[in-house]
């Protein structure tokens, strides 16, 4: 599952993805941010490379505590986890060059 393109308001509690194993990529943001339609592109490009990485597109906003939990304050933030564990973090990214760095390093371990 690669690319998701929407974002899902009914996401796993904090506790199921700290348990998770293997790769994930979490995409906090929401549908009318102009910095998160940007993105949009950006992501699914580089992500057509990587079509065994689960992507999650989480809805964020006020009372989400899944974004909170994750101290999410600008959208779009990409969380990039490794089993559970939180490894590398992208904020409000611009150029698909830095997203494609951040999965290589991701996936090299």
């Amino acid at each position: 599952m690669a690319y998701t393109s929407t974002f899902a308001l009914d996401v796993p509690e904090r506790a199921d993805i700290d348990a998770r194993p293997g790769l994930l990529l979490l995409e906090f943001g929401v549908d009318w941010c102009p910095h998160c339609l940007g993105a949009q592109p950006l992501i699914e490009a580089v992500l057509q490379a990587y079509p065994a990485l689960f992507h999650l597109k989480i809805e964020d906003g006020p009372g989400r505590r899944l974004g909170r939990s994750f101290r999410v304050k600008l959208w779009p933030t990409l969380i990039l986890i490794r089993d559970g564990q939180e490894v590398e973090r992208l904020v409000r990214p611009t150029v698909e060059s830095d997203i494609a760095a951040a999965l290589a390093r991701l996936t090299a371990a």
